[in-house]
C-alpha cells in the first residue's frame, strides 16, 4: 500500500468524468488500498473517489466509523428524502458548506473480489455516497453548496 497524492481545487482531473471497471483484478485492489491508506492519513477524511488521486476509474472508498466500504462501479438505484448538512472535501481542504442530499440511497456496486453487492445508506452514509460519487462524474462538492460556513 501506499500514500498517494491527492489532487486539490482546480486540478482539470477533478472535473473528469471516471471510466468504468472493466475487471476487478489485483491492480484495482492495490489501488482501493492505496486509496484507504491515503484517505485514512488525512483528517476528517471520510471517503475518496480514484480521481481525487489522479485515477479515472470508477472507484471509491468510504468509512464513517461502521467499517471500510470499498466500491467499484457505484451507482444510485433509487433515493428518497433529502437533508441538508455539513460538507468538506479532502481537494478542497478548509472549505465548508451546507449541501442538499438525498436522506436515504441504495447504491449497487461490485466489491474489492467483483462480486455485486447493494448497499442502502442513510443519513451520513448517504451523503458520503452521493458526495464520492458525484466526483466520478467530475462533480465537486463546491458545486452544490448552498451555503459557506
Amino acid at each position: 500500500m501506499a500514500l498517494r497524492e491527492i489532487r486539490t481545487f482546480e486540478d482539470p482531473v477533478l472535473r473528469q468524468k471516471c471510466r468504468p471497471v472493466e475487471v476487478v483484478d489485483d491492480r484495482i485492489r492495490m489501488l482501493l488500498d492505496d486509496m484507504a491508506q491515503t484517505m485514512y492519513h488525512e483528517p476528517n477524511g471520510g471517503g475518496l473517489a480514484a480521481c481525487q488521486i489522479g485515477i479515472l476509474k470508477r472507484a471509491v472508498v468510504i468509512d464513517i466509523g461502521t467499517g471500510l466500504l470499498k466500491l467499484v462501479n457505484p451507482e444510485i438505484v433509487s433515493a428518497k428524502g433529502t437533508q441538508i448538512s455539513t460538507e468538506g472535501c479532502l481537494s478542497f481542504p478548509g472549505f465548508w458548506g451546507k449541501v442538499k442530499r438525498p436522506w436515504q440511497v441504495v447504491v449497487r456496486a461490485l466489491d474489492e473480489n467483483g462480486k455485486e453487492r447493494k448497499i442502502r445508506g442513510t443519513g451520513l452514509l448517504a451523503k458520503c455516497l452521493c458526495h464520492e460519487m458525484d466526483h466520478l462524474d467530475g462533480i465537486v462538492f463546491t458545486d452544490k453548496v448552498i451555503e459557506y460556513l
